[in-house]
């Protein structure tokens, strides 16, 4: 009688770990202790309970779908998680699902909850920024893409600033510079857009950091 030998099924194994990988929540270290977490779906990428004293966090619901019961259940974990001293940032905007825009115009004031994001005619957030969908878009897709938070943190990131050096430089040398400059620039892929909204919400934590508020 043949034996059958039993190879181990490495293409499923590979599959499933690159679905696993997809699916898995993104989360970035954004420093004073602010954590950003992005959800794709409700409620399997709500953030678990951490080990120690809960801190402040970012929740990303831009673009993301659900129905009345998810948005139920994050509306739960949202009260049972924020406080004044561990406030939520929670990032939304007009493509964010209509069951979770309703809930959270309606939130509780003072329960450490800020909503932030562009307005919109269906879209009233707490703290509105000025942007537009195009490059909200552009930027919330550059971060799943690997580009590092800070890139799309920082105002003009590849802008170089003058300093008594370059002022001092023969101005035909420096021209001849910015020339060759553009033209490799030309080149080159553009650089993401600053995510404004994401900007706001690090901008209010580090306020309510000075104010030693949190």
């Amino acid at each position: 009688m043949m034996r059958r030998w039993k190879f181990p099924r490495l293409p499923v194994l590979f599959l499933f770990v690159a679905v696993v990988a997809v699916a898995a929540p993104l989360e970035r270290e954004l420093g004073a202790g602010l954590v950003y977490f992005r959800v794709r779906e409700l409620p399997a990428d709500l953030p678990a309970k951490p080990a120690g004293r809960a801190g402040a966090c970012i929740v990303d619901l831009r673009y993301v779908q659900a129905d009345e019961a998810a948005a139920t259940a994050f509306m739960a974990w949202l009260k049972f998680r924020a406080s004044t001293h561990a406030p939520v940032f929670i990032l939304a905007n007009g493509d964010t699902a209509a069951a979770l825009r309703k809930p959270l115009a309606e939130h509780e004031r003072g329960t450490g909850i800020a909503v932030v994001g562009i307005a919109t005619r269906q879209f009233r957030p707490d703290v509105a920024v000025a942007g537009t969908a195009q490059n909200e878009r552009r930027a919330y897709d550059a971060l799943a893409q690997g580009v590092a938070p800070a890139v799309l943190l920082t105002d003009n990131p590849d802008k170089v600033r003058n300093d008594e050096a370059s002022l001092s430089k023969d101005r035909v040398a420096e021209a001849s510079a910015d020339a060759a400059e553009d033209a490799l620039a030309g080149k080159k892929a553009a650089p993401p857009p600053v995510d404004v909204t994401l900007q706001r919400a690090v901008h209010l934590h580090r306020a309510l950091v000075a104010l030693k508020k949190i």
